[in-house]
């Protein structure tokens, strides 16, 4: 099955620029409740994904960091643990399913390499539990 019916459109999701400072990274995963978010660069293209951790690793090599200097660091400026694979559009779901182990969701790039959505894990379980439901019924 293609990808396309399981994408959540850029639209719809959460995403950061690579010139958002660090407070304003930290404060939108913190209103959003969110512990990654894609990273978008300004061609549109994906950059990477940001998580909690990589903010807190970066305040511990940074002790003397404060909130108020914080939106003086660009988020570029963060080292990123995680190194997500994206999966262009054309891919179907059993490319995803192994990246869906490692990421907590896979982002999804167009064939010129631009940023176009994400398909979250919670999808590609649902979809590996509907295909193990039906061939139990077989």
């Amino acid at each position: 099955m293609n990808i396309a019916f399981f994408l959540l459109p850029k639209q719809e999701v959460v995403c950061f620029t690579q010139d958002m400072t660090f407070r304003q990274a930290l404060e939108r995963m913190e209103y959003n409740r969110y512990t990654a978010v894609p990273i978008i660069d300004a061609q549109g293209g994906y950059a990477g994904t940001v998580t909690e951790g990589d903010l807190l690793w970066y305040l511990k090599k940074n002790a003397d960091l404060k909130l108020e200097n914080a939106s003086k660091v660009k988020l570029s400026e963060v080292p990123l643990r995680l190194n997500n694979k994206t999966v262009s559009i054309d891919s179907d779901m059993d490319d995803l399913i192994s990246l869906a182990k490692v990421q907590n969701f896979v982002p999804v790039v167009d064939d010129m390499d631009r940023f176009i959505g994400i398909v979250r894990r919670s999808e590609i379980i649902d979809y590996c539990e509907k295909i193990i439901m039906e061939q139990q019924k077989v």
